[in-house]
């Protein structure tokens, strides 16, 4: 066990140095931080332009690969350098981090769990009312694209505040209300009203995606021998299915967590920006509009390093779930 995840973290370390590279070397190639001041009335001299991306390391006459090297060396001491305004892309980062995590952990955690739970009742109840709805609505969930999804859930949050409920339930913009002065327990409380609507916009693909998948790998394994052999054994048939059947049919599934995981980075982007959180996905894209090659390669490296931990998550339920990966 020891070392079947000791070659997995020496794999995911390679993957995320030739993942983070390509990151860079792709933004510093594509976008152009020249662009940046040729609208400035009066214009800047060139020489003048040259020295400033110099020293920002996004002079473009700089051969790339002396470029890289420079960037390259400074992530390895923790410093991804400087943004195209001159400001510290780590202040930026760690100030955002912690929003996008709240918000993809929670999307996470719920659409996975929902969806797993959904999938293997569809499975147990095949063909049934519960399968045929469940099917269904996963099928128009996936069906509808995620700035669509969050744009709809602020139209009936706001409306069920307003014709529901009386009150603001479901606050629709930002992470928490400005110059609120509610205490440790109003704060909290704000903050939460803040997280549904984006928690569920985040939630509802991942649980139409689990959903489907879950109830195929369960729908394998119901009449499998194994779980005939529990039931001769004196084993009910809801514990031969928790114990047996579904176990078995989340060894896949947890297979799967990784990727979608980076599925659910990229839909935070938007989220974040429909909601407007102040996050990794929403900085993403205002650094490819305003050319800020260090923000989008220190944004790339995280999302790779944060994908590759879920890639790690997987291996180590897959490894609780099977017990031949334990064996070795």
């Amino acid at each position: 066990m020891a070392g079947f995840l000791v070659r997995r973290v020496l794999n995911y370390v390679v993957l995320v140095a030739v993942a983070s590279s390509l990151a860079y070397m792709l933004a510093a190639v594509a976008l152009d931080p020249r662009s940046n001041y040729a609208d400035r009335t009066p214009p800047p001299p060139p020489a003048v332009v040259d020295a400033q991306l110099s020293a920002l390391n996004l002079n473009d006459k700089t051969p790339l690969i002396q470029r890289y090297a420079t960037w390259a060396a400074g992530v390895l001491h923790g410093d991804f350098g400087r943004s195209v305004t001159g400001a510290s892309v780590n202040d930026d980062i760690q100030r955002r981090i912690g929003v996008t995590f709240r918000l993809v952990m929670l999307g996470l955690i719920c659409g996975s769990l929902v969806g797993v739970i959904v999938g293997a009742y569809a499975a147990v109840k095949q063909y049934g009312w519960f399968d045929r709805l469940s099917s269904a609505l996963s099928f128009v969930v996936l069906a509808i694209p995620v700035v669509v999804l969050a744009t709809m859930l602020i139209i009936v949050g706001t409306w069920a505040n307003d014709n529901v409920f009386g009150f603001k339930l479901f606050l629709v913009s930002g992470e928490y209300s400005v110059g609120l002065q509610a205490g440790f327990w109003g704060s909290l409380l704000d903050r939460l009203q803040h997280l549904i609507l984006p928690t569920i916009s985040l939630s509802l693909a991942l649980i139409a995606t689990f959903s489907r998948y879950q109830r195929n790998m369960m729908l394998d394994v119901l009449d499998a021998d194994f779980i005939r052999t529990a039931r001769a054994k004196g084993l009910s048939r809801r514990a031969a299915l928790t114990r047996h059947a579904l176990r078995t049919a989340l060894v896949p599934v947890v297979t799967y967590f990784a990727f979608t995981f980076g599925t659910l980075l990229t839909g935070a982007t938007f989220t974040e920006k429909i909601f407007g959180w102040h996050g990794l996905g929403e900085q993403l894209i205002n650094s490819i509009f305003t050319n800020d090659v260090n923000t989008v390669a220190a944004i790339a490296f995280l999302a790779a390093v944060a994908i590759l931990l879920a890639s790690l998550a997987a291996d180590l339920m897959h490894a609780a779930l099977d017990p031949r990966v334990r064996a070795g």
